[in-house]
């Protein structure tokens, strides 16, 4: 608490002023927690002093905010990159970040108990910059480090506004900032260490070193290339949810489970379930196997019933078996980009709605997957794979436009469908006629493929690696596509 509050001084956050009359006065408490290593160990004591936001008035204590936050995406294609550029990722964390944002609202705080001046008792304090818990502490901290990075000869990345770049001698520095996490690296060794004294010599840092623990993704660099996995937090919500002394599953859903909202069904503890669906979402960051079967039981949070948690403990005992499985990311040669698009035809069993499932690689590495339910019902397959090729084409066109601030461009990005009739709708304005009823939204596509940004390709459905993120699968079918999406365990 000591060092807490002698930071407050060194980085003159606050003064102590006679209480002002007619002005809201914020609460301030102390938060205590400790802060553990990928394999749980406690590496620090922290003591937090936080503001109470909650009472802030919107236009009097703040007026904006909102401040970017790094898309997983940017994270696994920065990893993809350093693998792929055989170049080893630094992280760093700037210690009390927050309180080096100016703001511009007048705000005043309590004395933090246990604290209180005795001379000046009744004074308060008027904040110069952010504190933990204000609500625009993110905003100003953002304000504070992108101007110091700019000013310091970084381009902001223009797409993706967390990502900043610097290049010199033809090596070019990364950094991606995640609130007050940041990640770097460069093939120039001596560009890193450049930025790593540039940050200390403005910003108190409490943790330098080698990328291995970042957002609960366990990360480890290898000379072959880059594991992430998240087998701590999976051991945790094994213990947390009870499944400790449970069977395994071979697979995270039963190819015959027909889920639906189950009228007559028994009602579950939606406090629970809503925990587990939350939790097993998370997860997915690093294990895209089990992303059709979590978003399918997430649909039903609203009233779950014994059905709909009985396929979520599958999932979970399906976990339990394959805890050290993750993505691999290898050294390709070749840094090209391509996607998968699939689609179920009428697999909702309520609402007969569609889903999509699609993924990217980067360089042969899996950086961004999704599985969802399309908005509207397709009334063929064609329609429907259709949909989720335009899914897909979205996310290539944000990862082409981000791949540009790495100073690297791409034509004519493959997108991998295994229905000829959807590439042909996207290719023959004739056939539009007979598709009026799709929504507008969707024949984007085909702008794009004639501006030569993208191209579909017809795959074979054997070879259709999306197909993982629109239905259950059996056991063989489910390993051979856990295998291309590139997930293995790394035991050791």
């Amino acid at each position: 608490m000591q060092e807490e509050l002698a930071q407050f001084e060194r980085n003159k956050v606050w003064e102590l002023v006679p209480k002002p009359n007619n002005r809201m006065i914020i609460g301030t408490k102390w938060v205590f927690r400790n802060k553990k290593d990928e394999n749980g160990n406690v590496i620090r004591n922290k003591a937090r002093l936080v503001a109470q936001g909650y009472k802030q008035q919107e236009g009097i204590d703040f007026e904006e905010t909102f401040a970017p936050v790094a898309r997983l995406e940017s994270i696994r294609m920065l990893l993809a990159y350093a693998s792929n550029k055989n170049f080893k990722l630094f992280q760093m964390d700037v210690k009390s970040a927050f309180l080096n944002g100016f703001i511009d609202e007048e705000v005043y705080v309590n004395q933090p108990q246990g604290f209180v001046d005795p001379a000046f008792p009744n004074h308060v304090f008027r904040l110069t910059k952010a504190l933990y818990g204000l609500k625009q502490a993110p905003r100003a901290w953002y304000g504070r480090l992108s101007s110091f990075l700019i000013d310091n000869e970084f381009i902001r990345g223009e797409n993706d506004t967390t990502l900043f770049t610097k290049k010199r001698d033809g090596s070019l520095l990364v950094v991606q900032i995640y609130v007050d996490d940041i990640i770097f690296g460069s093939p120039n060794a001596a560009l890193a260490e450049e930025f790593s004294s540039l940050m200390s010599s403005e910003f108190e840092m409490s943790m330098m070193g080698e990328l291995n623990f970042f957002l609960g993704l366990q990360i480890k660099q290898l000379v072959e290339g880059t594991f992430v996995s998240q087998t701590k937090y999976a051991k945790e919500l094994i213990k947390k949810f009870g499944m400790i002394e449970s069977n395994t599953s071979k697979t995270p859903m039963a190819t015959n489970a027909n889920l639906d909202s189950d009228p007559n069904g028994t009602s579950v503890d939606i406090t629970q379930y809503r925990a587990m669906i939350g939790s097993l979402l998370y997860l997915t960051a690093s294990r895209p196997d089990i992303m059709f079967a979590v978003c399918l039981c997430a649909r039903y949070q609203a009233n779950p019933k014994e059905l709909h948690l009985k396929a979520v403990k599958r999932i979970l005992k399906y976990v339990k078996g394959s805890l050290s499985l993750g993505l691999w990311y290898g050294r390709q040669s070749d840094l090209d980009l391509k996607g998968y698009a699939d689609a179920d035809f009428a697999g909702d069993r309520m609402d007969r709605k569609s889903t999509s499932g699609t993924c990217q690689f980067l360089g042969g590495s899996l950086v961004s997957w999704s599985s969802r339910k399309q908005t509207s019902v397709a009334l063929s397959t064609t329609e429907a794979e259709y949909v989720a090729a335009g899914s897909c084409c979205t996310q290539i066109l944000w990862m082409i436009q981000s791949l540009n601030d790495y100073e690297i461009r791409f034509r004519n990005v493959p997108i991998m469908c295994d229905n000829t009739s959807a590439i042909m709708i996207s290719k023959n304005p004739v056939l539009h006629s007979r598709t009026k009823h799709i929504e507008i939204r969707h024949h984007f596509i085909r702008d794009h493929i004639e501006k030569g940004e993208i191209e579909l390709i017809h795959i074979d459905t054997n070879n259709q690696i999306a197909d993982i993120f629109t239905k259950p699968l059996n056991t063989q079918q489910h390993n051979e596509l856990r295998f291309k999406l590139g997930m293995l365990e790394l035991r050791g």
